[in-house]
């Protein structure tokens, strides 16, 4: 397999442009529309109306729609809770929650030597979990993994006092910074680590 066929595998798994995409725009969507309208029903809804198009449009143009999906529903929680409260910044509040759970769950898997980045990426540079056997290897899966720990208790960081003060404006502005651009530049530090560090010790490579 080749280095470049690597790197797409590896992004691809990591949510890839259009996941990215799927999840972003609704995002914005409901930050604009809120910023027009001061409606927040009307944005909530306006975000989940776009989520459900772009999953219509995966669907037919036979694309895959796990992302689009899981966008849906995200979206669709968002609406809910904004709805629920009336507060515009409540929309924002589930994406905090869950880079609160990852950044837990990316963290254990490091301390007990099952680093996530290893268990996802591994099967597809055909080393399945052999690296577990290789110290070394499972060292750069580990220092990759750091990367998302680093990426998610950053967005906490920013965004948490954000949303407690209520900034509507500098927190929607904060997702979208730190929704996509993050994610490709984590994305493709994580590339660079993987690609640069050790590779899998050759008696390790054919074992079953």
């Amino acid at each position: 397999m080749s280095s470049e066929e690597d790197k797409a595998r590896i992004l691809n798994a990591m949510g890839g442009k259009k996941g990215l995409l799927d999840s972003g725009l609704p995002a914005l969507i409901f930050l604009v529309i809120f910023n027009v309208t001061k409606d927040v029903q009307q944005a909530a809804y306006g975000a989940l109306a776009l989520s459900l198009i772009l999953t219509i449009v995966r669907l037919a143009r036979r694309e895959t729609i796990q992302h689009a999906i899981s966008g849906v529903i995200g979206v669709a929680i968002c609406a809910w809770l904004s709805n629920r409260t009336g507060k515009a910044e409540d929309f924002y509040l589930p994406g905090l929650w869950t880079n609160a759970i990852y950044s837990v769950v990316y963290l254990v898997s490091i301390i007990v030597r099952w680093p996530i980045i290893g268990v996802i990426i591994g099967p597809l540079l055909e080393e399945n979990l052999r690296w577990r056997k290789d110290p070394i290897r499972t060292k750069v899966y580990v220092k990759a993994t750091w990367l998302w720990v680093g990426m998610f208790a950053v967005r906490l960081l920013v965004q948490y006092p954000l949303y407690v003060s209520g900034n509507v404006n500098v927190l929607g502005t904060a997702r979208l910074v730190m929704g996509y651009p993050l994610f490709i530049a984590t994305a493709w530090a994580t590339w660079i680590v993987i690609k640069n560090g050790p590779k899998l010790r050759e008696d390790l490579r054919t074992v079953n």
